[in-house]
């Protein structure tokens, strides 16, 4: 997933394109991409840590980047992090594609039907845990540098009063951004100014490689400002938000809340388009539940297991450090619980910020079985085991020699090379409109008709939808 600056955007002079909380704006006529954004929220108490990858791809000039903040942020809470955090994290949360071989139906010393080993293409045994100036009304309140960052924080009394501010001090902004500025003036929020020295970053593949930032603050209010990114958004964008608690899932408080339907067989093909085939399921998703933001992981990572199957990064106790651990009292390297939440939205869409809450635990995408149907979508559980899981499936082909050949037991290779877990990334520039879904979903002729009842207040809806009966004929069953 690309992932881009998650403020408010702007430069010197003014060319601009859309962004998640902002936009960017340049000195050229060259055309600048903001498509996707992912963040990191780690959440304790009151204590909000932000981290944000800001992936920059445009003219190299001045530019700056505005996050609304509830409070002045001071040099100690501010810091930059290795790009590769966010790799981990996203390898973590993604959707991801695994492979099962059937195991031969006649086994020796076969133990029982109650339900099957499921060891995915990584090898992972599937048991189911899973002091300024003042300028009009703006006054500055701190400014410092980081990195490449030379950061300056705004307090403002009137919205036209931080318009002037940002005019005056050569930063070119939209007309459209001054209605959407107010709220959060009214709201007396501070603004968090980042600007980049240009001469200390370097391009990389038509990007700038700018260091990832992260800061923290108190806050009663748990959200993410996104509704500056709407004032110049002329397509859709992506929004991947992981939130990282010591012991909570969250949804949105202020939209629909839906989940993306998993544990789908699908055809050997989807490999080679995995990305594609996942873009065109939650294209479907979200066209059954308009406005949604969409649940594609919420899990318990405890030591030692952070995941089932596992890919083949994950997200290391550094990691956890560098994200938020080092400035909230619990000990993550124990246990933590992220969420990722994907929204997919245009200018029209989103008239708030994202706001959440805490929610149920939730279970679903594991090569787990119950009454003989293997779990489908999200029901309700004692703990957070929920993924966005899909699984090629290899029936047996070899001689069946028993009089009671036992189906449905899937494992690894016969060979015992198996494949790395493929994780569906960079989806907000996934190929759309080619794939039809229903030509990637593969039929298991094992299969019950059965399956666990979800929870009532979740918009699931895609089934609906997509009106495919593979659906319903890819359950399981072992015996």
């Amino acid at each position: 997933m690309n992932r881009l600056v998650v403020p408010i955007v702007i430069a010197l002079t003014p060319s601009l394109a859309h962004a998640f909380c902002g936009f960017y704006v340049s000195g050229s006529a060259d055309k600048m991409f903001a498509d996707a954004t992912q963040v990191v929220l780690m959440r304790e108490g009151t204590r909000t840590v932000l981290s944000m990858q800001n992936d920059y791809k445009g003219p190299l000039a001045d530019f700056a980047m505005v996050v609304p903040v509830p409070v002045v942020l001071k040099k100690e809470s501010v810091k930059t992090l290795k790009p590769e955090i966010f790799d981990h994290v996203e390898q973590l949360g993604a959707p991801r594609l695994v492979e099962y071989w059937e195991q031969d139906p006649c086994p020796e010393g076969y133990f029982g039907a109650s339900g099957t080993i499921g060891m995915g293409s990584y090898g992972t045994i599937g048991y189911g845990y899973g002091g300024g100036g003042i300028s009009n009304s703006v006054r500055v309140e701190a400014q410092f540098k980081v990195a490449e960052y030379e950061i300056v924080v705004l307090s403002a009394t009137e919205a036209a009063g931080l318009e002037t501010w940002l005019r005056d001090h050569s930063y070119k902004i939209p007309d459209a951004a001054a209605p959407l500025l107010r709220p959060y003036v009214e709201a007396g929020s501070k603004f968090f100014v980042a600007k980049v020295d240009p001469k200390k970053v370097k391009m990389v593949g038509g990007h700038a490689a700018l260091s990832p930032l992260r800061f923290h603050y108190d806050s009663d209010e748990f959200a993410l400002p996104i509704r500056l990114g709407l004032a110049s958004s002329s397509g859709k964008q992506d929004l991947i938000v992981n939130i990282i608690s010591p012991t909570t899932r969250y949804e949105v408080a202020n939209y629909k809340n839906a989940f993306i339907p998993t544990n789908l067989d699908v055809k050997p093909a989807v490999k080679a388009r995995f990305a594609e085939f996942y873009a065109a399921l939650f294209d479907k998703t979200i066209a059954a539940n308009p406005g949604a933001v969409i649940t594609e992981y919420a899990w318990t990572a405890q030591r030692g297991y952070h995941c089932d199957p596992c890919p083949p990064i994950d997200v290391t106790d550094d990691d956890l450090l560098a994200l938020g651990g080092d400035v909230i009292k619990s000990d993550l390297s124990r246990s933590f619980v992220m969420t990722r939440l994907h929204a997919r939205y245009g200018k029209t869409d989103l008239n708030d910020d994202l706001r959440f809450k805490e929610a149920s635990p939730v279970a679903g995408g594991r090569e787990e079985y119950a009454k003989g149907a293997l779990e489908s979508e999200a029901t309700a559980s004692k703990q957070n085991f929920f993924q966005a899981r899909y699984a090629v499936r290899h029936p047996w082909t070899g001689p069946i020699k028993c009089k009671e050949p036992q189906r449905g037991m899937w494992g690894g290779p016969p060979d015992g090379n198996a494949a790395p877990v493929l994780a569906a990334s960079k989806l907000a520039f996934a190929p759309r409109g080619k794939l039809v879904l229903a030509d990637m979903l593969g039929r298991d002729t094992t299969a019950k008709k059965r399956k666990p009842k979800p929870i009532k207040t979740m918009a699931l809806g895609a089934i609906g939808v997509l009106g495919l009966a593979a659906f319903a004929l890819r359950r399981r069953r072992r015996g």
